[in-house]
């Protein structure tokens, strides 16, 4: 995947990030999302018959997955929606660009230390509990960054007070060549049991991350 990151004052950066195989990649502006997902389950259909019970499912959930995308402003959705032995087993991994300020406006640093330090942890009082951990990691021909990981309440939707418990991997890369601007990598999925396994994945993948 290809796709870039644009600045207000500095030139066009290109980024690219790798996914597995199986995952599914396309357009999630509303424009041509739809005729991406319906050309992507027919595919997908054609060469693993077995979906063809599914066929609906997918892609309503491709949908979804892509509103709450695009609407989150991310600028890139791969996502894992696969069925094993009657499980569902879905995950997402969005790129986003934020600005880096506070909700006065102030500028903040895009020191992944610094962005480290202002990130905060949450400690479970009991098992079951949510919890999140903040650490640094070094991702190749990038550098240093920012990451939270963890199991996660986030809203089910932006403005509604409920929430759904997901496992979360965040990772924050400066933009180089700006002063103002992070990518954002969020990994998540709902599949709690296998929350250390999707922390590795989403690690992986955040992994193949580049500034091209």
């Amino acid at each position: 995947m290809t796709s870039k990151v644009t600045s207000p004052r500095q030139p066009a950066a290109g980024i690219s990030l790798s996914v597995p195989e199986s995952w599914w990649e396309f357009d999630i502006r509303p424009e041509g999302r739809e005729a991406t997902i319906r050309a992507l389950v027919d595919e997908r259909v054609r060469t693993t018959p077995e979906l063809e019970p599914y066929r609906a499912d997918l892609t309503a959930m491709l949908r979804k997955m892509a509103k709450d995308a695009q609407e989150s402003g991310a600028i890139y959705l791969g996502c894992m929606a696969e069925n094993f032995e009657g499980i569902p087993l879905t995950a997402t991994l969005t790129v986003s660009v934020v600005g880096a300020k506070n909700q006065q406006g102030v500028a903040l640093s895009t020191d992944p230390r610094v962005i480290a330090e202002s990130l905060s942890t949450i400690t479970p009082r009991r098992e079951g509990d949510a919890w999140r951990k903040v650490t640094t990691v070094d991702i190749p021909e990038v550098g240093t960054a920012a990451r939270t990981f963890g199991v996660e309440d986030v809203p089910v939707e932006r403005g509604d007070s409920r929430t759904l418990r997901m496992v979360m991997t965040q990772t924050y890369i400066p933009v180089p060549g700006t002063t103002d601007q992070v990518v954002l990598v969020s990994g998540a999925s709902p599949v709690l049991d296998l929350a250390e396994a999707f922390h590795d994945i989403f690690d992986a993948v955040t992994g193949t991350f580049r500034f091209v």
